[in-house]
């Protein structure tokens, strides 16, 4: 984190949140207890490079082939658009973080900006989806462990193993940065042996006679491809992985834009590839009602059945690691803000460079939501929630783009780089654009939701403003 400012700046700094005015120099600027940002970082380029790709790879990428399959090769146009978007986001979030490499990401951007509440808001947000998101990681990860152990049919096996899938990883987490940093690298090199026999294999038995009509749901190609890009939506998100963990990265100034980037070119080679190999090789008709299309891929590849094994066993290497680094993340945002008072303070300590109190009220929280899922039946509700991760995670995105574009438009000169004012100015529109793009594919009823989660935070950001009022040093700013 930042280091403590001089005396002349500290005091411009708005009383309270309901005064943070962006007109402000620095409304924003970190309390002198916030600590500086390590600048030997346990995180390195690869391990930084690493998490970004392990998050944005999780478990979907096994059935994202089967489920754009309706609407056609459209769907590979629309891999492309995102992946561009996605790249510009990433190019976005490596320029923040040049300027502000603090732990905390977004959540850091949108309040250096905007003030207190926007700060909040996107720490809310964030933490919101990270915790979700490990819940839903954590249940299809059950499905393909079916596969290796039958585990179906058996609700408290069910659990039981959805369970050991979440806290597993947290005490990884636990156990220190080093070790999430090992855990986040081993678990990427190895999903990505069976991922690239696949991807890089399956061109070899590419045959155009299975691919499908390039516009299968005849609509259009532009309905075709925003279609196929709502369901895609979910599969870029992390790309805010390194800016998240900045304050654990060696050289964060130089090494969160290069892993962003890198990262996300690297997960976005592995989506293309791969869902190219399986439409050359699955027949495109039985690929539309596949429930395991890397599999099918692998047997029409080699023969047998022995590719289903294989590509279980990958997808839970996959998804452990997918955990692993969303687990660190669902407690970075909230100890950034907790560093700044506007979450509660057990969030910001920690051990060993882990905010500890965090890993384990999110971990907590996505057990609840598992034992619900699984107990209940409920699956439709469950599956709503995962696509309000999609807007829950868009919000930081949107606060972050605007933030750069509110630097570039008000000039500051210790926030932008004079010299290349129009390709910042370029990227930070795309990127914004590219983030509207997403809130809007999550549909109605996910942003209704997402609106009601969001929301609801109010309350907490009354509850410790309102406390942070009451204290006499603050009134004394």
């Amino acid at each position: 984190m930042q280091t403590s400012p001089a005396a002349t700046r500290q005091a411009t700094r708005p009383s309270s949140p309901a005064s943070a005015d962006p007109a402000t120099p620095d409304p924003a600027t970190p309390d002198p207890a916030t600590p500086a940002p390590a600048k030997n970082g346990r995180f390195g380029l690869a391990t930084a490079t690493a998490l970004v790709m392990g998050n944005i790879i999780g478990g979907g990428i096994f059935m994202i082939p089967a489920a754009v399959a309706p609407f056609g090769t459209v769907s590979l146009l629309a891999f492309v658009v995102l992946t561009v978007g996605a790249i510009a986001l990433a190019l976005v979030f490596g320029q923040l973080a040049r300027r502000n490499p603090r732990t905390g990401g977004p959540y850091v951007y949108a309040r250096e900006a905007f003030g207190d509440f926007a700060g909040f808001l996107s720490a809310w947000s964030y933490w919101i989806t990270t915790w979700v998101s490990n819940a839903a990681l954590a249940v299809a990860a059950v499905g393909y462990l079916d596969v290796l152990v039958p585990v179906g049919h058996d609700t408290a096996l069910e659990i039981t193993a959805a369970l050991a899938f979440q806290w597993l990883p947290a005490l990884a987490n636990l156990a220190g940065t080093r070790f999430v940093g090992a855990v986040q690298l081993v678990s990427t090199v190895l999903k990505f042996i069976p991922l690239l026999l696949v991807s890089v294999g399956g061109l070899c038995f590419f045959d155009p006679k299975n691919i499908g009509p390039f516009d299968g749901n005849g609509q259009g190609w532009m309905g075709g491809m925003t279609a196929a890009a709502a369901i895609l939506l979910f599969s870029y998100l992390g790309v805010e992985s390194a800016a998240m963990s900045a304050g654990q990265v060696r050289d964060p100034e130089r090494n969160v834009g290069r892993a962003s980037v890198l990262g996300t070119s690297g997960a976005a080679v592995v989506y293309l590839l791969g869902t190219l190999a399986v439409f050359g090789t699955v027949a495109h008709q039985r690929l539309v009602n596949s429930s395991a299309p890397f599999s099918d891929a692998m047997n029409a590849m080699f023969g047998g059945t022995w590719g289903g094994t294989v590509i279980a066993v990958a997808a839970l290497i996959s998804m452990t690691g997918a955990l692993n680094g969303w687990t660190l993340l669902a407690a970075q945002a909230p100890y950034a803000a907790a560093r700044d008072g506007l979450f509660p303070a057990a969030f910001g300590k920690e051990k060993r460079g882990v905010p500890t109190f965090g890993v384990i009220v999110s971990v907590a929280l996505a057990s609840v939501l598992t034992i619900a899922n699984f107990a209940s039946g409920a699956k439709g509700a469950f599956d709503m929630l995962v696509l309000v991760t999609t807007f829950t995670a868009v919000v930081p995105y949107l606060l972050s783009t605007a933030a750069q574009l509110y630097w570039l438009v008000r000039g500051a000169t210790d926030k932008v780089d004079g010299a290349h004012l129009v390709r910042d100015a370029v990227l930070g529109l795309g990127a914004f654009a590219f983030s509207l793009w997403l809130l809007a594919g999550a549909g109605y009823a996910a942003v209704y939701q997402g609106v009601l989660f969001l929301f609801a935070g109010i309350l907490v950001y009354v509850w410790l403003a309102g406390r942070r009022r009451a204290r006499p040093e603050d009134d004394a700013r």
